[in-house]
């Protein structure tokens, strides 16, 4: 999918939490547009285009009894259609900056784009996955579902066909069985050798098919 981090900086105007009425509460606006923005996901895009917008950090330098001054959330938006991608950037910043004004504080909106979504080429893809079975064995190859994670490899699929594929690289007998991104990963270095075999036998294949 395509990767767009999201920074939110909602302002308000701090003060004692037992005098709420003195102060404009930018916690409190943060949590509606965070909940607000669920509605581009759920309302707003085709129900046949997978889409994801989480917020995973929300900050602010405020205590038990003291309102700050404001909050910064920060999230990710993710996607499969680089027209709805674009559309749905300037939603969380019409409907951020609305929200924020309608409760009397503002919010600045960053988007940060990322990588674009990762689209393999259908036969190119086809092929290689009957190439793949051909020096595998079927029993070692198979078809996965879309994923929600992005890919600076979908760059070149914007400007030529592709097939990405993935290589497994783990070993249950030897324990090697933890996910990328965790602080115990690692690899069965044989797959080294599978991943490099494999790579040259596509190769060749294809460029004399």
């Amino acid at each position: 999918a395509s990767a767009d981090e999201i920074y939110l900086t909602v302002k308000g105007k701090g003060g004692h939490a037992a005098m709420p009425h003195e102060n404009i509460d930018p916690i409190l606006i943060a949590s509606h547009i965070i909940v607000a923005l669920q509605q581009i996901i759920s309302r707003n895009a085709n129900i046949i285009t997978p889409s994801v917008l989480s917020f995973g950090k929300l900050s602010a330098d405020g205590a038990t009894n003291v309102i700050p001054d404001e909050v910064r959330v920060e999230g990710t938006f993710r996607t499969f259609n680089e027209t709805w991608r674009l559309e749905a950037h300037q939603k969380i910043k019409n409907m951020a900056e609305q929200i924020a004004k309608s409760m009397g504080g503002e919010c600045e909106v960053n988007v940060k784009v990322g990588y674009p979504c990762l689209v393999n080429h259908e036969n190119l893809t086809n092929d290689c996955m009957s190439e793949a079975i051909s020096f595998l064995g079927e029993e070692h190859v198979e078809e996965l579902p879309i994923r929600m994670t992005s890919e600076d490899f979908s760059y070149f699929s914007q400007a030529s066909d592709v097939c990405f594929y993935r290589l497994g690289v783990r070993n249950e007998s030897r324990g090697i069985t933890s996910p990328v991104h965790s602080p115990s990963f690692d690899i069965d270095e044989a797959a080294l050798e599978t991943g490099v075999g494999l790579m040259s036998w596509l190769t060749i294949r294809l460029l004399n098919s």
